[in-house]
């Protein structure tokens, strides 16, 4: 395992609609166990694999936060969400290529998402609160759609700007 470079925004890599992934290899597992590294890492509780330069149809994620508990990290392959809930969430979300920048989204509280495990089976569940606001966003990434897309033009273009300043900086070192 090892933990990989996250590409901050704007990068126009994490703007792509990411290809599905024929079938789990070796190479699938290898990504998915770097993706959970670096996500722990970094620390996030989720991370799409165009985050890390790659433009497929993975995400990964864990949204267990309490002191002690134990760790639940899921592999989400070619995901996609089969039901949302009327009811809404409205969670102060960040992104690991967005660093330090956080802003309120309002998504369905419920998502049932689909998806293909690391054991190439198809698996289905129904996830609420932070988990379905952490699995939407992911999947968000996917779609080449970013959390700063949900907010408004002035708001975006401002995140945008820091950014690119953020992007120069770490560039001069």
């Amino acid at each position: 395992m090892s933990i990989r470079p996250i590409l901050i925004h704007p990068d126009p890599r994490l703007k792509k609609l990411c290809a599905p992934v024929e079938s789990v290899t070796a190479d699938i597992g290898k990504l998915a166990e770097d993706m959970l590294e670096t996500m722990y890492d970094a620390p996030g509780v989720g991370l799409a694999a165009p985050q890390v330069g790659v433009l497929k149809r993975v995400f990964v994620m864990d949204c267990i936060k309490e002191e002690g508990a134990a760790p639940r990290p899921m592999v989400l392959i070619n995901p996609e969400i089969i039901a949302t809930s009327q009811e809404v969430n409205t969670y102060e979300e960040g992104c690991l290529s967005i660093p330090e920048h956080y802003a309120e989204v309002t998504r369905p509280k419920l998502a049932t998402l689909r998806w293909m495990g690391l054991d190439g089976k198809i698996h289905e569940e129904e996830f609420d609160g932070l988990w379905a606001t952490c699995a939407q966003h992911e999947l968000d990434h996917l779609n080449g759609k970013l959390f700063i897309d949900h907010l408004g033009t002035i708001k975006r273009s401002m995140i945008t700007r820091k950014m690119q300043k953020l992007k120069r900086d770490m560039a001069r070192g």
